[in-house]
């Protein structure tokens, strides 16, 4: 083994001039501690694996050194204070995790330990990490020794959702945001460490690991240590970039451009060809479609700022392939492309079945294709009309009397002919819809009529209607509903109208199901019959009988 800690533990920095990115409040913070102006409490603010608790242990370390008194001694020959506090074992040094501790009988245990002088240190320092999870009860037990501790007693606050945390604390500490972590900072240290853990690691591996990471320095190492554990366990000369993507389930960004370009031209058999090679490569439905934003993101910069030669995240083959695809593309169309993939992300969160997901948003990208691409070409039918309208009214010869019916007749079918071309953008296919859907309960007529048993059953019992219109149906659904329901009926929909369905999943808890319509219309109609006189005379001699259902005469 090349190591026998994990390298996040590691490489944690021990020193305020060893934090990445943070140099401001590093040095903000080394300041007021050797004028000696520090805060009574500290607030330290930030995504995961920035840097908070290394940030509170090392003003701890600050605060408590021995060697030097207001700075850190050396990290190569540290202190028993500075050491201690590393180890998490000094006694003046306490940590208190709020995620376990959330009650106000744990910040009275610490209240009451607050009375008591250090026994070792110059001050005696809490460190309570997530301290958004507190109770409303704990934030208020902890408000007033945070506005008069002891002489020689300090807090450091961290959270990761500083929303939540109360006004009345936030305005009684001194509020530090660590920043998310550059990409080329991360690649630069871990870089550093893989040279060091004699690791041989691609450049294209550690961008991927960067970018994975979100500008969190820990999950960007703890990423590292498994990249650099995959070597070890494949005896590979370097990791290459496509290993690291397909050990955290990522997407080519090459494939994910493909796949984009062949959706624009309306390639429907090459879309869902790469789609099939990128979920065979293990690629995560969530990691997919943010791949997919973040390509729309930099096709809109292009086609707004007209370069990205500059952006350091992307090979020169991938930049050249969203040039290419930017000159085929409106910022209108890729609003609509954007909007939709944030939908199909919430989808994801619903539904448990990735691939059919997946394959129903590709499919719909490619619909979304052909409705934007329609406007443009009837606008284009509208102009040409217009042209033939101006020929006819500058034509030199003033058309006879007999003509005037004729040339009325052509004016009026131009007319309706635009018309149509602007009020029904839609693009049919070639072949004629063979049916007319207009409301919800005519899909369940047509499943019965149709015999598809398993698909009628869902829209009577499963499905609840959010809203309804021609070629766009949303919906909710209860927990029974079948995981492929909505491939099945986007194929049926498609078959008996010739026209391709959009079926949204929506947050709104819709309208009640037709089974449940049903049950309450005949529990309406039992309760009405059971008013009526001779039914309530016979209920009453005959105790043990109950009326369990009404038929009409027709149904007799």
């Amino acid at each position: 083994m090349k190591h026998n800690k994990i390298l996040a533990l590691k490489y944690r920095p021990q020193e305020f001039k060893d934090l990445i990115g943070q140099d401001i409040l590093s040095k903000t913070i080394t300041n007021a501690i050797k004028v000696g102006k520090t805060p009574n409490a500290y607030l330290l603010t930030g995504i995961r694996g920035v840097g908070k608790t290394t940030t509170a242990r090392l003003i701890a370390k600050a605060l408590n050194c021995e060697k030097n008194k207001k700075k850190i001694c050396n990290s190569e020959s540290p202190c028993d204070s500075c050491k201690d506090i590393t180890n998490s074992i000094h006694i003046d040094v306490l940590e208190m995790d709020a995620a376990s501790k959330t009650g106000i009988d744990d910040i009275r245990e610490l209240i009451e330990n607050s009375k008591y002088s250090p026994t070792r240190a110059d001050y005696k320092i809490f460190i309570i990490d997530e301290v958004h999870m507190l109770s409303k009860q704990a934030f208020n037990g902890l408000l007033k020794t945070l506005e008069e501790p002891p002489p020689r007693l300090k807090f450091i606050l961290a959270t990761t959702e500083v929303k939540k945390i109360p006004v009345t604390i936030l305005s009684r500490c001194q509020r530090f945001d660590l920043k998310r972590v550059e990409i080329e900072k991360i690649i630069s240290l871990l870089n550093e460490i893989s040279k060091k853990e004699k690791g041989k690691i691609s450049h294209d591996a550690l961008r991927i690991i960067a970018q994975a990471a979100e500008g969190s320095v820990r999950d960007a190492i703890s990423l590292l240590d498994r990249a650099i554990s995959f070597q070890d366990v494949n005896e590979k000369d370097q990791v290459s970039g496509d290993d690291v993507r397909k050990m955290l389930g990522l997407a080519d960004k090459s494939k994910i451009i493909k796949l984009i370009n062949a959706v624009f031209l309306g390639d429907a058999n090459q879309s869902l060809k790469i789609l099939n090679e990128l979920f065979n490569d293990g690629v995560e439905a969530k990691y997919f479609l943010n791949d997919i934003l973040q390509v729309l993101s930099l096709i809109n910069r292009k086609i707004s700022l007209g370069s990205i030669e500059n952006d350091k995240i992307l090979p020169e083959q991938e930049i050249n392939s969203i040039n290419e695809i930017s000159k085929n593309i409106t910022i209108n169309d890729i609003g609509l492309y954007w909007q939709f993939t944030i939908k199909t992300i919430d989808d994801l969160r619903i539904l448990n079945d990735d691939e059919t997901t997946l394959e129903m948003y590709v499919l719909q990208l490619l619909h979304l294709k052909k409705i934007v691409k329609q406007p443009h070409e009837n606008l284009e039918k509208a102009q040409t009309i217009q042209e033939e309208k101006k020929k006819i009214f500058n034509d030199e010869n003033i058309p006879k009397d007999s003509d005037k019916l004729k040339i009325k007749n052509q004016l009026k079918n131009i007319d309706q002919v635009k018309t149509n071309a602007i009020e029904h953008p839609k693009l049919k296919d070639e072949r004629k819809p063979s049916l007319q859907i207009d409301n919800f309960e005519t899909i369940v007529q047509l499943a019965n009529k149709e015999n598809e048993i398993g698909l009628k059953f869902d829209l009577e019992r499963n499905v609840k209607l959010v809203s309804f219109k021609q070629g766009k149906i949303d919906i909710s659904f209860n927990e029974k509903l079948n995981k492929n329901f909505i491939k099945a009926l986007t194929e049926k929909l498609y078959e008996w109208t010739g026209d391709r369905w959009i079926i949204s999943l929506n947050k709104k808890i819709g309208d009640k199901t037709i089974y449940e319509k049903k049950n309450e219309n005949k529990k309406n109609i039992i309760n009405e019959a059971k008013n009526n006189q001779n039914i309530k005379r016979f209920l009453d001699t005959f105790k043990d009988a109950n009326l369990i259902d009404v038929e009409s005469e027709d149904n007799s």
